[in-house]
C-alpha cells in the first residue's frame, strides 16, 4: 500500500461531520464549564496544615500499621510498618522514647499575651524524635506488635511474612532516667501471615502471647530467655476456624482466649485446662464456647471482625459485618451463678447462667457497616459497651438496660471509618473514670469523648457536630489512600496519645 494512501480517500464518502448546531452546542458547554482547560500560569492551590502534636517521628518510609506501649514505662513506644511501595517491601519497626525529658510539653502562653489579645503568640515547637532501637528481620510488613505482660520483659513483632520475632527488654538507671536495651532473642514461624497479637494478662503465666493467622489458626506461645534451646515455646495451637482469624481477646484473668473469624465463627479456648478440669469444655475438648453461622441465633452474614470481653470476664461482645453485634455470657470458672437479661426476642427474658454455660444475651444491629472496634468501659460502676463502625459512627450500649442504645454518635470522623476505640482507664479527673473514650479514624483525626449525661435522642453528631466531644488532635493526613490514623496508645491516664499514621508519621499529642 502506498504511504500516501490516506490522501486518496474520497472526500464525500464515509465521513462523519458534525452539524453546525452540534458544534455550537459543544462550544456553549465548554463556556459553561463542561471542560476545564489546563492553565500552566494558574495560581497554586493553597493547603492549610494543622498540627497539634508536641513531637513527631518520621523515620518510617511507608504506612505505620502497628503500635504498642510498654506496661511499666508508658513513654516507651514500639511502631511497625513497611518500608516501601513495592509488593515485597520488607517490614520495619522502631522503638521511640516519648517521655517529657525527650518530648517536652508546649509552654503556656506568656502573661503578656494574656494581657494583650493582639500580641503575637509564640510559634509552637514540635520535637523531632529519634529511634532508640530498630526492629528488623521481617521480609514483609509488620502489622502487629506487643510487649509481654505483666512487666514488659519482651517485645514481640509479627508480620505478614508469618514471622514472630522476640526481643528482650531491660532497663538501667542513668542520671535518674531509665536507659533501655533491646536484644534479639529468637524467631518463630508457624504460619504464612499473622493478623494480630495479644499478650496474656495472667500473672501465673507471664510472658505469654496469643496470635491469630490468615489461615484461621490460633497459637499461644510463651517466651523464656533462660531456655536457650527453646526460648519460644508453643503452649497451644488450634485449627477450628475455617477462615482468617481476625481478632482475639483474653479474659481479664488470662484463663480464656476468645477469637473470631471471617467465617463468622467464635471460639473461646480453655488455654490452661482449668475449664476441662471442671468438665466445662465443649465436645471438642478445647473450648468453653464454640459458635458458628450454623446456629441461626448467632449467625452473622459476612463474618466477624472484632471481639471484646468485659472487665468482670462475664460478658463477651463480637462485632461483624452490617453492624451486627452478638452479646454472650461467658462461663465463670470460679464464680457462682448469676442472673442475666436477654433481648434476642421481642420481649426481654430473664435467665440464670450457671458456671460452664453460655447464653446469647443480645443480637444488635444499630450501625450500617462492619463493626471494626469494640470496647467495654474499664470501670465496674460504668457498665458501657462501645462499637466503632466503618460507617463512621460510634454506638454506645448500656448492658444494665438490656443493651439499649445509650448514644449513637454519627459522622464522628467526617464520614470515614472508625478504626479504634479505647477508654481512658485512670484519667486525672477521677469523676470521669469510665466515661472518657478516645477514637481514631481514617480522617486522620484523634478525638476524645465524654459519654456522660446524654441520651440516644440527643447524641447525634451528623454533619460533624460535637455532641460530647471533649478534644480533638489533628496532624495526620486523612481520607483516601495513604491517609488516616491506624492505631494509637494512651497509657493509663490518657494524658499523652501516640498515634500510628497511614501517612508514615508517628505523632505525640498532649491532652
Amino acid at each position: 500500500m502506498s504511504s500516501n494512501a490516506h490522501e486518496q480517500q474520497p472526500e464525500d464518502e464515509d465521513l462523519e461531520l458534525l452539524d453546525e448546531d452540534d458544534v455550537q452546542e459543544m462550544v456553549d458547554d465548554a463556556d459553561n464549564g463542561g471542560d476545564v482547560a489546563m492553565d500552566s500560569d494558574g495560581e497554586d492551590e493553597e493547603v492549610t496544615l494543622h498540627n497539634d502534636s508536641i513531637a513527631y517521628f518520621d523515620g518510617h518510609k511507608d504506612s505505620v500499621f502497628a503500635i504498642a506501649q510498654h506496661p511499666l514505662y508508658p513513654n516507651l513506644i514500639a511502631t511497625g510498618g513497611s518500608e516501601g511501595d513495592a509488593d515485597d517491601a520488607p517490614g520495619k519497626g522502631y522503638v521511640i522514647d516519648t517521655s517529657a525529658a525527650v518530648a517536652p510539653s508546649r509552654p503556656v502562653l506568656p502573661a503578656s499575651y494574656n494581657a494583650d489579645p493582639n500580641a503575637a503568640a509564640p510559634t509552637p515547637q514540635t520535637t523531632a524524635l529519634e529511634p532508640i532501637f530498630a526492629i528488623d528481620g521481617h521480609t514483609d510488613s509488620i502489622n502487629a506488635l506487643a510487649f509481654t505482660l505483666p512487666r514488659g520483659e519482651f517485645l514481640v513483632s509479627a508480620g505478614m511474612d508469618g514471622r514472630l520475632r522476640a526481643y528482650t527488654v531491660s532497663a538501667t538507671s542513668s542520671g535518674g532516667q531509665p536507659q533501655f536495651q533491646f536484644q534479639f532473642l529468637a524467631e518463630s514461624q508457624e504460619t504464612e501471615e499473622i493478623n494480630w497479637l495479644q499478650p496474656c494478662p495472667s500473672t501465673s503465666y507471664p510472658n505469654t502471647i496469643a496470635l491469630g493467622a490468615s489461615d484461621g489458626s490460633v497459637w499461644v506461645l510463651t517466651l523464656d530467655a533462660t531456655d536457650t534451646a527453646n526460648p519460644i515455646r508453643i503452649v497451644q495451637s488450634y485449627f477450628l476456624h475455617t477462615g482468617p482469624c481476625t481478632a482475639g481477646a483474653w479474659t481479664p484473668d488470662g484463663k480464656l482466649l476468645a477469637t473470631v473469624s471471617e467465617d463468622a465463627s467464635l471460639h473461646v479456648f480453655d488455654i490452661w485446662g482449668e475449664a476441662a478440669s471442671k468438665s466445662l469444655v465443649t465436645d471438642n475438648g478445647q473450648t468453653v464456647v464454640s459458635l458458628t453461622e450454623a446456629d441461626q441465633r448467632f449467625a452473622v452474614e459476612g463474618g466477624l471482625y472484632s471481639v471484646a470481653i468485659s472487665p468482670s470476664g462475664g460478658l463477651l461482645a463480637a462485632g461483624g459485618a452490617a453492624g451486627a453485634i452478638r452479646i454472650l455470657s461467658l462461663p465463670r470458672l470460679s464464680q457462682p451463678s448469676t442472673t442475666t437479661t436477654s433481648t434476642t426476642g421481642k420481649k426481654p427474658t430473664t435467665s440464670t447462667t450457671t458456671p460452664g454455660t453460655t447464653t446469647i444475651l443480645a443480637a444488635l444491629a444499630v450501625q450500617q457497616d462492619s463493626v471494626e472496634s469494640l470496647a467495654f468501659s474499664p470501670s465496674p460502676s460504668v457498665p458501657l459497651l462501645v462499637a466503632g463502625s466503618v460507617d463512621g459512627s460510634i454506638a454506645v450500649f448500656d448492658p444494665v438496660r438490656s443493651f439499649a442504645v445509650r448514644r449513637h454518635l454519627q459522622g464522628v470522623h467526617d464520614g470515614e471509618s472508625v478504626v479504634k476505640l479505647d477508654f481512658v482507664r485512670n484519667p486525672p479527673s477521677g469523676a470521669a473514670a469510665g466515661w472518657l473514650l478516645t477514637s481514631c479514624g481514617l480522617d486522620g483525626v484523634v478525638r476524645r469523648w465524654d459519654l456522660r449525661g446524654a441520651t440516644a435522642s440527643s447524641a447525634s453528631v451528623a454533619g460533624g457536630a460535637t455532641a460530647g466531644l471533649v478534644k480533638e488532635w489533628r496532624g495526620h493526613r486523612g481520607g483516601g489512600e495513604g491517609g488516616g490514623v491506624l492505631g494509637f496508645v494512651q497509657g493509663e491516664t490518657g494524658e499523652r496519645v501516640v498515634t500510628a499514621g497511614d501517612d508514615g508519621v508517628v505523632l505525640v499529642f498532649e491532652a
